[in-house]
């Protein structure tokens, strides 16, 4: 996994996403998904521009349908934004890095 973004599963969805405080954008993705593949590199720039304000994580739907089940991934990539353990907001699909940054930065300043 790419620097500052962090790898989670079903064992750690509740540990390293709903008892995270603070904002945390998880990416739901899969190997096979060549959309998944597009948004990667901007989800790993995010994750360093917002190291210390925000947590990035990706999940994949494959191997964790559980999760995705019960987050009703429909489609991917979906990024889901999760706020103090509630989820506040979804993008479904590839998503411009500057509608993704005024996304964050909203959520942040809220």
């Amino acid at each position: 996994m790419a620097e500052g973004v962090l790898d989670v599963t079903t064992a750690t969805w509740d540990q390293e996403i709903l008892q995270a405080k603070g904002l945390v954008m998880v990416d739901f993705w899969a190997v096979w998904c060549g959309p998944c593949r597009m948004i990667a590199p901007t989800v790993e720039e995010l994750a360093k521009e917002y190291a210390g304000k925000m947590k990035v994580a990706k999940l994949n739907t494959d191997d964790n349908p559980d999760i995705a089940s019960n987050y009703k991934i429909m489609g991917i990539p979906t990024l889901i934004f999760i706020k103090d353990g509630k989820q506040i907001d979804q993008i479904v699909g590839v998503a411009q890095k500057s509608q993704l940054k005024a996304k964050i930065d909203a959520h942040l300043s809220s």
